[in-house]
């Protein structure tokens, strides 16, 4: 099955501290590629992995799991560690989640965070009847493309697969049981506007996990895919200095 156009994953080699980028539900790296690119033209070794069942089309999400989304980015960390000296772990929505679940499961090889309105509970009731409802009712209308700028889009699927539904919910459970495990500095971007993932997702992180390094920064112009929003330079910026703050070997531009 061709992959849809921006959805290709992306790699480059830096220097010795690496990123690790994870997409959100539904999506594909394209929401994050400027991100990466920004990381990677400042000297870091950077991988935006793309998530099994994503970039294609919706029917396909629906063979996949959460433990198959999470598979893909221990496998990338794993590559990351062996060949970088520091590595941190970025993610936007569910890619939040599944960045809290690597720093949760790897400790001290997680250096830091930098999480985009991330997802890790639901905020809609309905949920509850998912695990029927999946069997009944394959998909229903996409959350794709919650963005304030005009002429900015997000490739991802305009069908929500509801198998695949399910699983993010089990995926929220899953990481709502280790948040406590998660140490690592934080940083936090979140968007008051986003239709997507309400205020209560970040009040539940935040209560919860163990770093005693957390800042949260607010994304007033922009929707929830804030890196392809109005404060999508502020985020890249954001990220870059705290990276290079924790991580000593990331301070020099590429000459």
């Amino acid at each position: 099955m061709p992959l849809l156009p921006g959805a290709e994953p992306f790699h480059h080699e830096g220097g010795p501290v690496g990123v690790l980028v994870c997409h959100g539900f539904t999506g594909t790296p394209q929401s994050l590629r400027p991100w990466a690119d920004h990381l990677a033209d400042h000297g870091l070794t950077v991988s935006l992995p793309l998530l099994p069942g994503h970039g294609t089309r919706w029917q396909d999400m629906q063979l996949t799991r959460w433990e198959d989304w999470y598979a893909e980015v221990d496998r990338e960390l794993r590559a990351l560690t062996e060949r970088c000296e520091q590595v941190f772990v970025c993610g936007l929505s569910m890619g939040g989640a599944l960045a809290l679940l690597l720093a949760a499961r790897h400790g001290a090889a997680v250096s830091g965070l930098v999480l985009v309105n991330p997802s890790v509970r639901s905020d809609n009731a309905a949920t509850v009847l998912l695990p029927v409802l999946r069997h009944l009712v394959p998909s229903i209308r996409g959350v794709a493309d919650d963005i304030a700028k005009e002429g900015s889009t997000e490739v991802g699927y305009d069908r929500t697969p509801l198998h695949a539904a399910w699983s993010l919910s089990r995926l929220w459970r899953t990481v709502q049981g280790e948040l406590e495990q998660v140490t690592q500095p934080l940083l936090l971007f979140r968007s008051p506007r986003d239709h997507i993932v309400s205020p209560a997702n970040a009040r539940l992180l935040l209560g919860r996990i163990s770093s005693t390094e957390v800042e949260e920064r607010l994304c007033e112009r922009s929707f929830h895919v804030a890196t392809l929003d109005h404060d999508a330079e502020a985020i890249f910026e954001g990220s870059l200095d705290f990276i290079r703050r924790l991580a000593p070997a990331a301070k020099a531009d590429p000459v």
